[in-house]
């Protein structure tokens, strides 16, 4: 069979050069403030700009009923004047989650503009703003537009995954996607369930994927039931169990269809075992290092 790797691609070296400052400046300022009324500042005037091709004015330019939906535009560019699904959910750690959720709220609002289909430039925006966001991030990280998930302080997401567009990672309860995991469009993985009886009787149970493993288009994974290594679910395959090593399993529910011939999985595609994220490493990176999201002088590799 031919492989098709990922080709590298550049912008020009003016817009990448204008990019990657931009990116600088916003994980500097981010790594600098913690506080959340700064930080919705900050994140208020970037999608002014984005958006309006403006910095925010700090006021509602009228009262006519004219002005009102640019008066509610504006306002809602503020992540203080807006409310996010998880909010709602009883099990939220509101500490944890108001100094995240102005990025979170800038990650969802970027995603809705046109920049976001700049893939080498959403690929280092999501990447350097979901190392404020999640509880770990590896390198190598591809995320396309329109993930969503609910805390972020739940999620790790190891070396050289890729997440493709519209998938949900709900970390209500703690989320790890393990070194070269592949998750496709449209997929759901959950690490929450509700009682059949009370809806609001949640249990949380922490779910794995990977490391090496793939889940195809549109399949979902319920709470607790972990992807193995190098295993796979098929497109629409529904995970109630746990998926083992190197199966590859399908339907609804998923069942197992074949395995994996171990022999012919390369030694470079093994997943190599690593340490266990330190959160607070996590939280308080080097200045300097920008090659996390792939704008120092080694960032030519897509």
């Amino acid at each position: 069979m031919t492989q098709y790797k990922y080709r590298s691609l550049e912008p020009t070296p003016e817009a990448k050069s204008i990019y990657c400052r931009w990116l600088t400046q916003l994980d500097e300022s981010f790594s600098r403030h913690k506080d959340p009324k700064v930080r919705s500042e900050k994140v208020k005037d970037e999608l002014n700009q984005l958006y309006l091709a403006k910095p925010a004015t700090g006021k509602i330019v009228s009262t006519l009923v004219s002005e009102l939906p640019f008066n509610v535009l504006e306002l809602s560019f503020n992540p203080l004047n807006v409310t996010l699904e998880p909010e709602y959910y009883g099990d939220i750690d509101e500490k944890k989650y108001a100094e995240r959720k102005p990025l979170i709220w800038f990650w969802q609002m970027f995603d809705r503009s046109p920049v976001a289909l700049n893939h080498w430039l959403g690929f280092r925006f999501r990447s350097m703003l979901g190392r404020h966001i999640f509880k770990s991030l590896g390198k190598n990280v591809k995320m396309f537009h329109g993930i969503e998930f609910s805390y972020g302080y739940n999620l790790t997401i190891e070396d050289d995954c890729v997440i493709h567009k519209f998938v949900m990672l709900d970390d209500r309860a703690e989320l790890t996607i393990k070194r070269g995991s592949s998750i496709s469009d449209f997929a759901h993985v959950y690490t929450h369930s509700h009682d059949v009886h009370e809806q609001a009787d949640i249990s949380l149970r922490p779910t794995t994927i990977g490391p090496g493993a793939r889940l195809t288009y549109h399949s979902t994974v319920l709470g607790g039931s972990s992807v193995g290594e190098n295993a796979m679910l098929a497109s629409f395959g529904l995970a109630t169990h746990p998926v083992p090593d190197f199966s590859i399993n399908g339907g609804i529910p998923a069942k197992p269809i074949k395995q994996k011939d171990r022999s012919r999985i390369k030694a470079d595609a093994k997943p190599q075992p690593q340490a266990e994220p330190d959160e607070k490493k996590s939280q308080s990176r080097p200045k300097d290092n920008i090659d996390d999201y792939g704008c120092g002088p080694t960032a030519d590799n897509d």
